[in-house]
């Protein structure tokens, strides 16, 4: 019997595709700290995100191409993950910005880019949640939140912590009811003091909530960050595609990849089964087609959803089993491997 060597092994994974990437795992260079004693191979599989929905099955397949080698009769395959790095970012220990950004309000923006950061890091990823809604932050009540922790004298802002996140918001420096009635240079340099006087640590993702439309403050922190891409939300009805669409044409203009569209709100399920259309349909499959971006996830009108926003405790952890919860887990995942992808196509 061939003693198997690492060129073997790296040769039966040419043979293994990342199905989302479809590429292969040796050319992704995700394989990993081969070992080889006699007939067992034990090796890692790094992939680009922790948040990957395939990682199963390329686990199996991994295991299966190595074990179809003559030779070798034990396998073992260790899942990892390192996030690729978008070279746009300088001077920051973030390797990617997300924009959640929607044409209107009322559309449960916050609600969804608040249960995208804490999915994310459900999966295992470094995230953070900024809270850009300099007019209406709702991310603090949302995450449950109220205040920030002591910054240590002559160090950085130490934002909030919650369910695994980073949460930094104007909302823990004003009083609850206190109006903000900022202009643009004030809302360029609180934006900027956000990013860079905030001790974010290393991140794999930064969220940043969007105030909905497209005035100062998106204009002002879409030029001014380097964003990896932006995640537009909208609700089936034709108002709601008509304001996101604004959203889509402000990204476009800034030169912004758009991860792609969620459709918010797109069904109330019934107890026998059936789906109410209560907003009509249509709109976020339309916008993603104006896009040219996926429509990354149609989500469900639940109670636990706006629940778990009024109690700080995003449905994804008050009740992961829900269709809610189920659907926004995957949107995260959708989200992560839409960043692998154009990382890799940069």
């Amino acid at each position: 019997m061939p003693d198997v060597t690492k060129e073997d092994v790296l040769q039966a994974l040419r043979k293994v595709q990342d199905p989302e990437l479809r590429r292969d795992l040796v050319s992704l260079n995700m394989i990993k700290d081969i070992m080889i004693e006699g007939t067992q191979v034990a090796f890692t599989v790094e992939l680009t995100t922790p948040a990957c929905p395939l990682r199963q099955q390329i686990q199996k397949d991994a295991e299966r191409a190595v074990l179809a080698l003559e030779g070798v009769e034990s396998v073992e395959v260790t899942i990892g993950a390192r996030v690729p790095e978008d070279k746009k970012i300088k001077d920051l220990s973030i390797k990617n910005i997300i924009a959640v950004g929607s044409g209107k309000g009322g559309v449960g923006k916050s609600t969804v880019a608040v249960n995208l950061a804490v999915a994310l890091a459900q999966c295992g990823a470094q995230v953070g949640l900024l809270d850009a809604d300099i007019y209406g932050p709702n991310v603090p009540m949302m995450m449950g939140v109220n205040a920030l922790p002591p910054t240590p004298e002559g160090k950085a802002i130490q934002p909030a912590v919650a369910h695994g996140v980073k949460v930094m918001s104007i909302g823990f420096m004003v009083s609850e009811g206190q109006p903000l009635i900022w202009r643009g240079p004030m809302l360029h340099s609180a934006i900027q003091q956000f990013l860079k006087d905030v001790d974010w640590g290393d991140l794999d993702y930064l969220i940043i909530d969007l105030p909905p439309g497209t005035g100062d403050v998106q204009l002002s922190l879409v030029q001014t960050v380097p964003l990896s891409g932006g995640v537009i939300i909208t609700m089936p009805q034709q108002v709601s595609f008509d304001d996101a669409a604004r959203a889509v044409s402000m990204f476009r203009k800034m030169e912004v990849p758009i991860l792609g569209v969620v459709e918010n709100m797109s069904y109330l399920e019934m107890e026998d089964g059936s789906r109410r259309r209560l907003f009509g349909e249509g709109g976020g499959e339309q916008l993603a087609g104006m896009a040219g971006a996926p429509l990354l996830a149609n989500l469900p009108i639940e109670e636990k959803v706006r629940e778990g926003g009024d109690e700080g405790t995003p449905v994804v952890v008050s009740d992961p089993k829900s269709d809610s919860a189920v659907a926004l887990m995957r949107l995260a995942m959708s989200v992560a491997a839409r960043v692998s992808m154009m990382s890799l196509e940069s």
